[in-house]
């Protein structure tokens, strides 16, 4: 969020925000939870936002509060300050790790100066006319070095190898955290946030290459009747079913994500729109043709379906235009009976 939101949150009216922020809630029937009370302070300071709109959007069309929509919204709206928490942490880490090698380093190569300068004087030293003594003198100074650096050598190597490993951790964990940043929670596949940045990318990369790229928008049908009569775990149970079809046939090099609520996106690189049709009618028979129970209670739900609309990018257009294509082949879809697929390429041609 802006600078400006963070500045209301910590100056005189950021009481009069808190309370602001829990009316909102209790009006739209949201429980004060740490992750909507984080939310919905955003949103009454911040009326404006992105984060503001979707929300208010949600609740126009009845979208119901629940904790994964929390969650989605969060993640979507709200990584960054988390992330970058966590990349700093992990960041001070790593700066100890180097600081610690660069100590040791350091250490190490004013033994090897100190050994240098040893074996010099010795060098000098030694002269056919010493005693056994002398020699022996020089040799037990040699071997007492020698034995010093191999030490400190060996301390060195251990000081090395514990970095390496702790550096592999730390880069483990920022991988994590960038998963978790780019995941949507109920589903595995890609977020909202993961998709536009992975469109932009693949945009960009269509057009250096000169290749196709079509873009396709997937919506289950009717779902917020289903929602209504069976509730929102099983709604939950739905989304991930259908998510779990798209994710499987979107699998790289093709970009499946959950786009929000009950809508999936999936880009498809290097392919054109009737290669892109094909897929989405594979996804559509496959959601369609299993009878879904309900884990609870075992009561048949009945079969499902969804709609989809593609649209195949032209040179040099930009990804959300494409998108908004693709968004009204999927209306066309859904005022045509739904439980189809519609071509967006198709759509113009006809026209």
């Amino acid at each position: 969020m802006s600078g400006d939101v963070e500045l209301k949150l910590r100056g005189p009216g950021a009481y009069d925000l808190a309370r602001k922020a829990l009316e909102a809630m209790e009006a739209n029937s949201v429980w004060p939870t740490p992750t909507n009370y984080e939310l919905w302070t955003y949103v009454v300071a911040a009326p404006d936002s992105p984060l503001a709109r979707e929300i208010t959007r949600l609740i126009s069309v009845g979208e119901a509060f629940t904790d994964n929509l929390a969650d989605e919204l969060a993640a979507t709206f709200l990584p960054k300050a988390r992330l970058n928490e966590q990349i700093r942490d992990a960041g001070d880490a790593l700066n100890k790790e180097l600081l610690a090698v660069s100590r040791a380093i350091e250490t190490a190569q004013k033994s090897n100066e100190a050994y240098s300068q040893t074996l010099a004087g010795a060098s000098k030293s030694l002269s056919p006319e010493q005693s056994a003594s002398d020699l022996k003198a020089v040799v037990e100074t040699l071997s007492t070095a020698t034995r010093r650096v191999q030490r400190e050598n060996r301390s060195l190597e251990k000081r090395l190898a514990d970095s390496t490993a702790e550096v592999a951790k730390l880069r483990a964990h920022l991988e994590q955290v960038r998963r978790d940043a780019t995941t949507d929670g109920l589903t595995n596949l890609a977020n909202r946030k993961a998709f536009d940045e992975e469109l932009e990318r693949a945009c960009a990369e269509a057009d250096a290459a000169g290749a196709s790229l079509t873009l396709a928008v997937i919506d289950i049908d009717f779902f917020k009747n289903f929602n209504d009569t069976w509730g929102h775990q099983t709604g939950d149970q739905v989304i991930r079913y259908v998510a779990s079809v798209i994710g499987r046939v979107g699998a790289p090099p093709r970009f499946a994500a959950r786009y929000g609520g009950e809508e999936f996106a999936v880009i498809f690189p290097g392919e054109d729109a009737e290669a892109a049709a094909a897929v989405l009618e594979e996804i559509r028979d496959e959601v369609a043709s299993r009878m879904l129970k309900r884990r609870s209670t075992n009561d048949d739900l009945g079969a499902i379906t969804v709609s989809a609309g593609l649209a195949q990018r032209r040179t040099g257009e930009a990804g959300m235009a494409v998108m908004e294509r693709a968004d009204r082949a999927l209306y066309v879809s859904k005022r045509s009976g739904r439980n189809r697929v519609t071509n967006a390429e198709a759509m113009a041609n006809a026209a």
